[in-house]
């Protein structure tokens, strides 16, 4: 049977402010990025989302981002790449320090937001969060996103890479994410989300917004926690793998 991964990002709150249901979506998803406390999450947050994993059975690694809590990681800060290389190393040692706490363990590593997106491009910066992961824990694997500088990167450090693809993103005829502010950035409508992941499982391609097939392997499939439909669109993708016979389990 075909497997494959469904992974999301949570503990994206940050002392009293709350983001996504982190406890709907870990009794959904197989593996969960965990926030490290700089674009988002706090020592609270991240401990119990890294117990209610483990309770769920659900594997989990390290989603570390540019220092950011206003912009949520999302706004591009001119690092050097030995800052990234530190601010990577740092995050990934907090996330292990915790999941230890709560009695799990990190198994990869996976960039968030602006910094994931610069790391798709510039290949520079995707060889300092490859060296960042190296450093820390060698076994880690990198959850890079597909057809990108990042799986290069991973590779060429020796890493276990694990190339994702998103449920709720659209994708230019390169294979790169459609920018936010852009039309067709975003698929909010579940069943259509479901509908392009089996597709693009079954036929291992990225489909751009022209139905292009880009050839890529696929090990992972992300439903972002943080938007109101991510609930829905995680519960629909799950299903439909699963009525499609492909099997989830987590890739780590």
């Amino acid at each position: 049977m075909q497997r494959i991964d469904l992974n999301s990002d949570l503990a994206e709150g940050f002392g009293a402010y709350r983001c996504g249901d982190d406890a709907a979506m870990l009794s959904i998803v197989t593996s969960a990025n965990v926030a490290c406390g700089l674009h988002a999450g706090d020592p609270e947050i991240m401990a119990n989302a890294f117990a209610l994993a483990r309770q769920n059975g659900v594997a989990v690694g390290a989603h570390p981002g540019f220092p950011d809590l206003w912009g949520f990681g999302r706004r591009r800060i001119p690092f050097s790449t030995g800052e990234i290389e530190r601010l990577v190393a740092y995050q990934i040692g907090a996330a292990a320090a915790l999941a230890s706490y709560a009695g799990h363990r990190i198994s990869y590593v996976k960039p968030h937001g602006a910094l994931g997106n610069i790391a798709c491009e510039e290949r520079p910066v995707a060889d300092a969060i490859a060296r960042a992961i190296k450093a820390v824990d060698p076994t880690l694997g990198f959850l890079a996103t597909a057809l990108t500088q990042q799986v290069a990167a991973g590779e060429a450090a020796g890493l276990k890479v694990h190339q994702e693809i998103f449920a709720d993103r659209g994708y230019t005829e390169e294979g790169q994410l459609v920018a936010r502010h852009l039309p067709g950035a975003m698929i909010t409508d579940a069943r259509e989300a479901a509908e392009r992941v089996v597709a693009m499982v079954r036929e291992g391609a990225l489909i751009t917004l022209s139905g292009r097939r880009l050839p890529t392997g696929i090990e992972s499939v992300c439903v972002h926690g943080d938007s109101a439909h991510a609930v829905a669109t995680a519960r629909a993708v799950r299903a439909a793998l699963e009525e499609a016979g492909i099997g989830l389990a987590p890739f780590a």
